[in-house]
This record gives structure tokens, C-alpha cells and sequence, in this order.
């Protein structure tokens, strides 16, 4: 039965998994999200500060300071996640337009160029920088995508100036670039017109309204039960859950950039899943809730699990699974399909649902990984957060335990096997020999 899906999984699942990795698009999506990473921590890490005053008190230096200095210690939030699809669009141009080979200062440019006709809004003074954040989010990779696709088909088709031998290159790629700009420029001018007059709102807009229902399906958690149970499946089959990053990286860094802004102004926060609650809770040890399965090596008669075990210990204590995976195995061992695939999407998806519950508060930091327990409480400053991780690691220790005592026991065999092995004499003709006295 096993082998009939495993076979199934290799045949049509794989290649497809394998293609959505390499696809170039998605991959540029997926590596501009992580590129992020670094304003994400940034910002969120500032938008906490201001609520310092309501937990020590206002009579102290350090609240005066953070509340006369309000301004700016709010700037590094705007700046960051305020101005994230600024900085999706120019790396969505960098990954995509050197994947092309294209003259990257004109990638970053030209995307930026497009990306601020559609979705700059003029208001009473200047202009809105609302569409820069996470509401704008979804049309920065859109527009960043189709900005270097019109700069490659311009160059494909020498819809360029080209310069006499001899002009620095400087000079001469600014002037290749003038054509290009005139097209990319009035392209999405025309489709900020068109926004506008067929639908009354710019093209951010209108796409977070389409892209609503797929956005607002990850604020359910059975439906992030069912996409865990997903990324289990396929990583069971030893393809990583990046593959889903274009996906899932987006929404997870719409919904941080609404928790704090929610916090900001005093509001519920509104959602669980982002990036550092889902590194925290369903990458507990990593991927699998793997840790149950290190525990019971330790706890082996077996002298290989055992060693595997010490091995395998302080990696997973940071989300580092790989030894245990590999070691074990996991990956591909019919045994650990169940405790792996059902178990770590179950386990790994509680702690949502206990946010979902209000057992746990929901995310407003995403930390960079310092190890279990502490990364969870990070996420929201709840010491709830350790308890979910607790009850966790309970959970999977009693999960794994049955499973691997079957490992075990033909571990264990083969062990004996292999001492029997290098043994001349059996049992009783050991016996007889003692009995005998071959001395001279």
C-alpha cells in the first residue's frame, strides 16, 4: 500500500513540486519575501517599544524618554513595514532581472517607476504612502514581474538607443533605457487610468479585493490544518516546504504588518499566522514536531538511536531537524508516515487554534530563531505561548514513542544479528570449550 502511493507521490507530485520550485517567477517571489526578513524583525521590534510605558510604568526615565521621543521611534515602523512594497517590488526586479541577465540598476528602477504610478494616491497636501505596506503588497510583486518582462522583451527586440563605441558603459546602458521607460511608463499609466475610471479604485485595491478569499481562508485555522498537513506530505517525500514560500510568505507578511498596526491603534490583533508563529508553533524542532522522535532515541537500548539522539538533540532545541530526518530516518520510512504527515500537521497547527480559541494571544513580532519556548514567547509576549510549546512536546513524545519502539525492537535485532556474526563458535560449543582444559 505504501509503495503503490509512494510511487504515486514520485510519479505525479514530485515533478510538479520540482517545476513550481525552479519557476522563475516564483522563485523571485519567494526569495524577495526572505530578503525581507530584516525590516520585518526591524519594524515589528520598534512597533513594540511604545507599549513599554503601559507594562513598567510611565514614572521612570526610560518611558519619558520613549514617550517624548514617540516620532521617532515610530519612524523605523514606517519605514520598514510601511514601505514593504517598495522593497518587494525592487527585489521581485533584482532576483527576476538576474535570472535574465539584465542590467539590474535598470530592473530595480524601471520596477519602481511602475509600481509608484499605480499605486501612489494623491491626497489634500501630497500624496498617500498607504499602498506602500502591506495593502499593496500583492500588486508590488505583480508589477515587479511584468516591469522586467517589458525591460527583457525591449531588449529582445533592440527597442533600445545604442550608443558609439567608445561612450563609457554608464552612459550608454542610461541611454538604452530611455525606450524601455517611455513603454514601461506608459503602460501602467494606462492601467492606473483604467483602474481608475472603470473600477474607481488603483490596482492595489482591486487586487487585494480579488485576492480576499485566498488571503482570508489563513485567518481559518483548519484550513492552515490542511496546508500544514500539505507541507508534511512533500517534505515527507524529501521535497522542502519552501516551495509553497510564494504562496504563503505573502500573507504571512500582510497579516504581521495588520498586527501591528491593530496594536498600534489600540485594536484586537487580528490574526495567527505569520512567519514567526508559524517558525515557532508548526516548526517546533522543525518541520514534524520532530523533537518526540530525538527523545526516544535517547531513551533507546539501541546503541546507534542513542548516538543519533545526542546528535540530533541541540540542533532540534533550534528548528534544525535534518539529523533526525536523515539519521533515523524519517524521510521515506514507512513507520514515521503517521507520526510525521498527521502528527506534526495536528501538533504543529494546535497552538493556532488555541490563538484562534484566545487561549493564546495572537502574534506581533517576528523574532529571529533563538531557540524553543523562547522564540514562541517572543512572538506575542505571552507566557501562554511556553505552555502551548509544552503541551507540544508532550504530545509528541507520546506520538512517536509506539512508532519507534517498532524501529527499535528490528534495530535491536539486527544489532544482535551482527554480534552473532562475529562470533567462530555458537552458544554451546562456547560451553563445551570452557569445560575443557587445553592447557599444555
Amino acid at each position: 500500500m505504501f509503495e503503490k502511493f509512494e510511487n504515486f507521490m514520485n510519479k505525479y507530485l514530485m515533478p510538479i513540486a520540482h517545476k513550481v520550485d525552479r519557476q522563475r517567477h516564483l522563485a523571485a517571489i519567494k526569495s524577495s519575501m526572505v530578503a525581507t526578513t530584516p525590516f520585518m524583525i526591524i519594524g515589528s521590534f520598534f512597533a513594540i517599544i511604545p507599549a513599554l510605558p503601559n507594562m513598567i510604568g510611565e514614572g521612570n526615565p526610560v518611558s519619558q524618554f520613549i514617550i517624548s521621543n514617540a516620532d521617532l521611534l515610530d519612524l523605523p515602523v514606517t519605514l520598514s513595514i510601511g514601505f514593504l512594497s517598495i522593497y518587494v517590488t525592487m527585489m521581485i526586479a533584482y532576483y527576476l532581472g538576474n535570472h535574465y541577465k539584465l542590467f539590474i540598476p535598470g530592473c530595480i528602477t524601471l520596477a519602481t517607476f511602475a509600481f509608484l504610478f499605480v499605486s501612489v494616491n494623491t491626497v489634500e497636501g501630497g500624496i498617500s504612502i498607504s499602498n506602500f505596506g502591506s495593502k499593496g503588497l500583492f500588486a508590488a510583486m505583480l508589477v515587479g514581474m511584468v516591469a522586467v518582462e517589458l525591460y527583457r522583451i525591449c531588449k529582445e527586440h533592440n527597442l533600445t538607443i545604442r550608443m558609439p563605441e567608445g561612450v563609457p558603459d554608464f552612459v550608454s546602458r542610461s541611454f538604452e533605457l530611455i525606450p524601455t521607460t517611455i513603454i514601461v511608463g506608459g503602460t501602467f499609466i494606462l492601467i492606473r487610468y483604467f483602474s481608475i475610471q472603470l473600477f474607481g479604485e488603483l490596482p492595489p485595491q482591486i487586487l487585494t479585493k480579488v485576492l480576499a478569499p485566498l488571503v482570508g481562508s489563513m485567518d481559518n485555522p483548519w484550513a492552515l490544518l490542511f496546508l500544514n498537513f500539505w507541507i508534511c506530505l512533500i517534505f515527507f517525500f524529501g521535497i522542502h516546504s519552501s516551495v509553497f514560500g510564494p504562496i504563503t510568505r505573502p500573507i504571512m507578511a500582510t497579516f504581521i504588518a495588520e498586527n501591528i498596526a491593530a496594536m498600534q491603534a489600540g485594536e484586537a490583533i487580528p490574526h495567527f499566522y505569520t512567519a514567526g508563529s508559524s517558525s515557532a508553533f508548526f516548526g517546533f524542532t522543525g518541520a514534524g514536531i520532530t523533537i518526540g522522535m530525538v527523545i526516544a532515541c535517547l531513551l533507546s537500548k539501541s546503541e546507534r538511536y542513542r548516538k543519533i539522539g545526542q546528535v540530533s538533540l541541540f540542533p532540534s532545541l533550534f528548528g534544525i531537524n535534518e539529523p533526525i530526518l536523515f539519521g533515523g530516518p524519517i524521510i521515506l520510512n514507512p513507520i514515521m508516515f503517521i507520526p510525521f504527515v498527521f502528527g506534526g500537521a495536528i501538533i504543529g497547527t494546535l497552538p493556532m487554534f488555541m490563538m484562534d480559541w484566545g487561549l493564546v494571544a495572537k502574534p506581533i513580532f517576528d523574532p529571529p530563531y533563538v531557540g524553543v519556548f523562547l522564540e514562541g514567547f517572543l512572538t506575542n509576549g505571552d507566557f501562554m505561548s511556553i505552555v502551548a510549546n509544552l503541551i507540544q512536546l508532550i504530545l509528541t513524545v507520546a506520538l512517536y514513542w509506539p512508532f519507534f519502539k517498532i524501529m527499535e525492537r528490528q534495530e535491536l535485532g539486527q544489532e544482535e544479528e551482527k554480534i552473532n556474526q562475529k562470533k567462530i563458535f555458537s552458544k554451546d560449543e562456547q560451553d563445551i570449550l570452557g569445560e575443557l582444559d587445553l592447557d599444555f
